[in-house]
């Protein structure tokens, strides 16, 4: 059934029903540090201003560095964020999409209270002119909150494939209210075949009790329609965890698929050290991955768990499963000692 069986422990300090602060700060630290990098990518609206005015700016790519350049130039007549004091403070953010991770966000400076800021910045990315004509180009306005909870202001979007790149002239755009989609938080990243199984401790035997502890088997067939980054395809692999556990024993992964948008990984892994009660606090992790000689770029990623918000009486941001997701975990935890089978999309966590 697969090529792989990894067999690893959940291991967390479960048993402390009353644990202190410190004694779980290296364990959140360590879970901060695998769900943090992407989260923050995918900075969120907290605003709820319409979008309004233009921006100026202009495209160009210079063939001779292999750099396409945004240069940034001005908005006119911005909604208002902090009606009492009358004021916005913006910035301009881009994307290269599809894959917003792969290529990072590139962001002009903050603009202090103003509705007609001036920038002349020029925003850069080291790429291939081949590759830059399978992307768009994502540019939106953000009012900057010093706590973080940055307002939308607008958007426009740019399929570069038929972008006039003989026109290099600063021309002004009208910002675009977020598209519903994005509102509503699609994000068509692919489709991941899997099944998962819960085995009970002692439920395969009494004597001597087999299995010891308890065991979650994850066995992830196939993913359909993965975000082509280059004209090539994609290199993926799948990592693995089981969360809150973030240390090298929780973390696995398949092997790589070469060149396939439709990769079939046929790998299984089996964690145990599992008690029953864990179910509802752990919370297991599938992430998809290009895989390139320097780094590995963000795909699409899956949460198995209840989504409760919370691990152990923690409070954590990665306990943040859908209700597709919630209800294949949920199936899981009522039928011991069968495989369930899942289609899931893949998400930006």
């Amino acid at each position: 059934e697969s090529d792989t069986a990894s067999e690893i422990s959940f291991q967390f300090n479960r048993h402390k029903k009353t644990p202190s602060v410190g004694s779980h700060s290296s364990d959140m630290a360590s879970v901060s540090s695998v769900s943090g990098s992407v989260l923050s990518v995918y900075s969120g609206d907290f605003g709820s201003v319409d979008a309004q005015g233009t921006v100026e700016f202009a495209l160009d790519y210079d063939e001779k560095n292999r750099e396409f350049q945004v240069h940034v130039s001005q908005c006119k007549d911005l909604a208002v964020v902090d009606e009492k004091k009358g004021r916005s403070d913006p910035y301009v953010k881009t994307y290269l999409l599809p894959d917003k991770a792969r290529m990072g966000k590139r962001k002009t400076s903050v603009k202090k209270r103003t509705v007609n800021p001036i920038y002349n910045e020029v925003l850069r990315y080291k790429i291939e002119k081949m590759v830059l004509l399978i992307q768009k180009l994502n540019l939106s306005v953000w009012h900057n909150d010093p706590l973080g909870r940055n307002s939308f202001l607008g958007e426009i979007e740019i399929d570069l494939a038929s972008w006039d790149w003989s026109n290099r002239k600063l021309n002004w755009y009208p910002l675009k209210p977020r598209s519903l989609s994005a509102v509503n938080g699609v994000d068509h990243r692919g489709v991941m075949s899997l099944s998962i199984k819960y085995v009970p401790p002692g439920s395969l035997g009494k004597w001597p009790k087999n299995p010891p502890s308890g065991e979650v088997h994850i066995w992830v067939k196939d993913v359909k329609d993965l975000l082509q980054l280059r004209p090539s395809g994609v290199d993926s692999f799948v990592k693995c965890y089981v969360l809150p556990d973030t240390s090298k024993k929780s973390y696995q992964k398949t092997r790589v698929i070469k060149r396939d948008t439709n990769p079939v990984f046929n790998h299984t892994i089996v964690y145990d050290g599992f008690h029953t009660e864990d179910l509802k606090d752990a919370c297991v992790e599938l992430t998809v991955w290009d895989h390139e000689k320097l780094t590995n770029h963000f795909l699409g990623g899956i949460r198995l768990g209840l989504g409760t918000g919370l691990s152990y009486g923690i409070s954590v941001d990665w306990m943040d499963s859908t209700q597709e997701e919630v209800a294949f975990w949920q199936e899981m935890m009522l039928a011991a000692n069968e495989w369930i089978e899942g289609l899931l999309p893949l998400r930006s966590l």
